[in-house]
């Protein structure tokens, strides 16, 4: 092989697919032997990490990216899709779209509160006791990302997101048949109690975000993953919303009706 042609080779190195004519392998496994044999939960695990989940874990994995596929049309993502699609353009378009607005507001959430669970966790191998890591924790991630925790409070489910107690409870299942430790479904728990005896014994909802952020840090997963994972899971959502949106027809619309006119000020605006 020339020394040009071996520089193209090596110009991407990868570990996740050997492809050539007529064959296909992810991570070793040829693609024949994985289709009807694999969920697609199991092929995502797969592909971003190596390795076929248990059942067990393919199934607390895959209530994560069920619990997190849509949350209406007043979320910012679904309302892009919605708006790109009167706009004419295909559903890849109006996906990528929403899924480009899932920033550190609106889709890192599960993120940073992973790093939060894995702050105390690391306090705790520390030697530090649970309510200590998670006051010392809480702390520190303040610091970095300001006083609203991420994973916990929700505008519009108060004082319980239905989707978190569920999550919870299959944790909790699957700590009990020992599928995952159960330290970080521990760590949520006590940050939201917390959470909660800050604001004067107030109840605060576990999120979505802090409840999937719990079975992924369980699972094994990289904090940045969250983030992904979330991603694909919205994604779902995305495409429904956009595929809806074509069908009821509409062209141009935008955030509100056009009866409705935005305030204009001359103040304030430097």
């Amino acid at each position: 092989m020339s020394e040009d042609a071996d520089a193209v080779r090596h110009w991407w190195r990868t570990s996740i697919i050997d492809m050539a004519p007529g064959q296909i392998v992810f991570r070793g496994e040829p693609i024949e032997d994985l289709i009807g044999n694999v969920s697609f939960a199991q092929m995502i695990w797969h592909m971003v990490r190596g390795g076929v989940p248990s059942k067990e874990e393919a199934a607390l994995f895959e209530a994560a990216l069920v619990a997190g596929v849509d949350h209406g049309p007043q979320a910012p993502s679904i309302a892009a899709a919605r708006m790109a699609a009167t706009c004419g353009v295909g559903l890849n378009n109006a996906m990528a779209t929403a899924v480009n607005m899932l920033g550190d507001v609106h889709g890192g959430a599960g993120e940073q509160c992973a790093e939060l669970y894995f702050g105390i966790s690391a306090r705790m191998d520390d030697g530090e006791p649970l309510s200590g890591a998670v006051k010392a924790g809480l702390n520190d991630w303040r610091a970095t990302y300001g006083k609203i925790v991420s994973g916990f409070g929700h505008r519009f489910h108060k004082p319980v997101d239905p989707r978190a107690p569920r999550l919870m409870q299959l944790v909790r299942d699957a700590s009990e048949s020992g599928t995952v430790s159960g330290r970080y479904a521990d760590i949520g728990e006590a940050v939201q109690n917390e959470l909660a005896e800050q604001r004067g014994g107030r109840a605060i909802a576990m999120n979505i975000d802090g409840a999937t952020a719990v079975i992924f840090c369980e699972l094994g997963f990289p904090a940045p993953l969250s983030r992904g994972l979330f991603c694909l899971s919205r994604s779902v959502g995305i495409l429904s919303h956009a595929w809806e949106q074509m069908q009821q027809g509409g062209r141009n619309k935008g955030p509100m009706p056009p009866k409705y006119l935005p305030l204009y000020q001359t103040t304030g605006m430097e």
